[in-house]
Parts: structure tokens; sequence; C-alpha cells
């Protein structure tokens, strides 16, 4: 009994040190950058895209075998009763060798098909590393926006509760009205359930950030960067043209139009004859292991399908459907392309405009916030005129917090949409 109870004991000090540990554990150092490498190197989809590529090469590999030579052995052994009731035992071995040396197209068509998709599947590769990027991009910004509004919304506290000391000694000495105590009692009050709500954001922002790049999800992390504006040169036109010659989609999409350009020449084939050179050598005997009397042949065999039922025919017009079906493919992917970059770019500017309106109104805010406190503390101005012009201040560094978030994101997704090649070792 003491000695379970001991490992009990120490099992629960153990727990308690682990726990204490963790919880003591200095905050994760962070930067863009570093969080961008992270998400590369741990988040499955890119481990997924990956596999998708080797599925692909292997299925290449499969498409031009199917094209080369082929050589089998077989070996029976055999024990028999013949009709007249003797009972002997066979043994045989043979080498059997073929080699299309004519398909009507299909082996070609196949390796063509198997080429498009291995191709296909490595910008699938790139476009996941370019999503995974996107994602711990704007991931981190979540984290910097969440945590400056968890800042703001603790500035807009701190100025209320010293406003309401203000209004609470006045309304001591008789100078203001109950209502005006209650009134700032009430919107601090409500300030405070704003802060809460800031600080749940912030939370959830880094558990997020952690999904994206392979933390455990209650990990702390300290960003090391601030929220910036850095200009963006490019123009519409030149970032369309970029996307339309490097986006992996439009790029697939080709690969999938050649895919089923190939389909069209396999389904043909069937109306076309295939040659084939074979050979064949034998050994049998009735004893083991067979490899007396030795036979052997070599030839050419042809086949053509005289008649199928219409089966050739039907594969036909299935893979020109196919074709027909990807071509369509190909152009919508080239407008959804075209309309990713567009909404990305004209998000950028209009965030960009809002950053410097948002700039000036910071300005006015503060100074009509000192001018309301000034004349409320003078009695000439009102306790609503110092709570207006608080709100306002508060919603005006908000808004600047959330234009230079929309803009950095809107760049990232410009980024994405016009398929910036993203590296990783």
């Amino acid at each position: 009994m003491k000695r379970a109870w001991r490992q009990k004991t120490g099992t629960f000090l153990l727990a308690g040190l682990l726990l204490t540990a963790q919880a003591q554990a200095a905050p994760v150092a962070l930067t863009l950058e570093e969080s961008v490498r992270m998400a590369l190197h741990t988040n499955p989809i890119v481990k997924m895209a990956v596999a998708d590529r080797e599925k692909a090469s292997g299925a290449l590999r499969s498409a031009r075998g199917g094209a080369g030579p082929s050589l089998d052995f077989n070996h029976t052994d055999r024990r028999a009763k013949a009709s007249t009731g003797v009972t002997g035992e066979t043994y045989g071995n043979s080498l059997s060798v073929s080699y299309s040396l004519y398909s009507g197209g299909y082996y070609s068509g196949k390796v063509t098909q198997a080429k498009e998709e291995y191709a296909s599947s490595e910008l699938g590769v790139d476009k996941a590393l370019q999503q995974i990027k996107l994602d711990a991009t704007n991931g981190y910004y979540s984290v910097l926006q969440t945590r400056n509004v968890v800042v703001l919304k603790q500035e807009s506290v701190d100025r209320l509760q010293a406003h309401l000391k203000n209004v609470q000694a006045q309304f001591s000495v008789g100078t203001v009205a109950k209502v005006d105590v209650l009134r700032s009692e009430v919107e601090l009050a409500q300030a405070e359930q704003d802060l809460i709500k800031a600080h749940n954001a912030y939370d959830l922002a880094v558990a997020s950030l952690n999904n994206i790049i392979g933390l455990p999800l209650g990990t702390e992390l300290d960003v090391r960067e601030q929220l910036a504006y850095a200009q963006d040169p490019r123009q519409l036109d030149e970032c369309i043209a970029f996307a339309l010659a490097n986006r992996p989609e439009v790029l697939q999409a080709q690969n999938s139009v050649d895919a089923a350009k190939a389909g069209v020449k396999v389904a043909k084939s069937g109306r076309l004859p295939s040659v084939s050179l074979t050979g064949s050598e034998g050994w049998s005997d009735d004893t083991f292991p067979g490899d007396e009397n030795n036979t052997w042949s070599i030839g050419l065999q042809t086949n053509f399908n005289v008649f199928d039922s219409g089966v050739t025919s039907g594969q036909i017009k299935q893979a020109e459907a196919s074709l027909v079906k990807a071509r369509e493919a190909q152009r919508q992917t080239q407008d959804s392309v075209q309309l990713d970059v567009r909404n990305a770019y004209l998000n950028l500017r209009e965030a960009e405009k809002r950053i410097a309106t948002s700039q000036v109104a910071v300005v006015k805010a503060e100074e009509d916030y000192k001018i309301a406190q000034v004349r409320y503390q003078a009695g000439v101005g009102t306790n609503i005129d110092v709570i207006d012009s608080q709100v306002s201040l508060t919603t005006a560094k908000t808004n600047y917090v959330q234009a230079l978030y929309d803009y950095n994101t809107s760049r990232a997704e410009l980024d994405k949409a016009m398929g910036i090649a993203v590296t990783i070792n």
C-alpha cells in the first residue's frame, strides 16, 4: 500500500512539475519569416501535395514501362493420369518476350497523359506552398492586429477610468449631476466588455497561428514585428499578365487540356492496328526441373479490331467530350485567376487610401478629445461630449489598425493570386 501510495504521489508531483514548467515557459519569439518557414516544413497540406507528386511519378514510370519490352518466366509441375491408366509427371519451363512495335498511338498517348499529370502534380506542390505561405502570413498579421486592438481597448478603459474619477470628484462637490456619474460608469463597463472580447480574439488568433505553423495550440507567442505600411509599386495589368503566365492553376489547366488531347489519341488507337514482336523458348521433361526437350519460336503479331459493336466509337466520343470540358475549364480558370488578382489589387489600393485618411482622423480625434476634457473640467462642456469624443478616438485608432491589417493581408493575397513562387529546402 505504501509503495502504491508513493508511486501515485510521485506521479502527481511529476505532473505538477510539468504543468508548472509549461506555465513558466518563455513565449516563443517569432517573426513573419520564421512563421512562414515553420508552416512550410510542418503543415500536412504540403506533405500531402508531395505525396501526390510521388504517386504521379510512379504512374509515369508505369506508363513508360508499358511501351517497353516485357519478359516472363513460367515453371509448371504436373502429375496426370492418362486414359490407359498410366500416371506420369511432367515438368516445364518457358521464357516469353514481347515488344510493341506499333500501337496506333496507344502507348505514346498514355505516356503523354502521365507526363501531364506529373507536371500538374508538381504544380500542385507549388500551389500548396503558396497557400500555406498565405495562411501563415494572414495568421501572423491577425495576431498583430488583435494585439493592437487589445492595446486600444485597454487605452479606452484607462481613459474612461480617469474620466470617471474626475466626474466622481466633481459630483462630490456638487458641480455635476448624478446622471454624469451613471453614464460614465456604463461607458466604462461597456469598454471593459470590449476589452474582454479583444483578449479572447487575440487568444484565438494565437491558437490559429500555432495550428498553422505546427506548434501546440496553447503555446504563447512573442510576435516581434508591427503592422506597417510599405508602398507597393505593382500595376494591375502587370499583375494579371504575371498571374496568367505563372499561376499554378492556369498551368494545371493547360496540363489538363494536353492530357485530354492525349486521351483522344489513346481512344482513336482502337481503330488502328497494333504490331508486336514476340518470342518464346521452352523446356519440358518428365524429371525435375524439366530442362530438356528445348523448343523456341519468334514472330510478329498483328491485331486489328474489325468490329467491336461501337465500343471504340463510344470511347472516342467520351475522350472528345473530356477535351471540350478541359478547354472550358481552362477558360474558366483564366477568368477566375484574373478576378482573384483584380480583387486583391483593388482591396490593396482601397486599404492604402484608408491608411492615409484614418491617420488624419486619429490626429483630429485626439485633438477633439483633449478639447472636450478641458471644456468639461472648466464647466462649459458636457459629459456626453467627453464620452463621444473618447469613442470617436478609439474608433479612429481602430480604423487605422484595421486599414494596416487589410493592406498587408491584401498584399499577401495579391502575391498568392499572382502565383509568386515559394521555395522550400
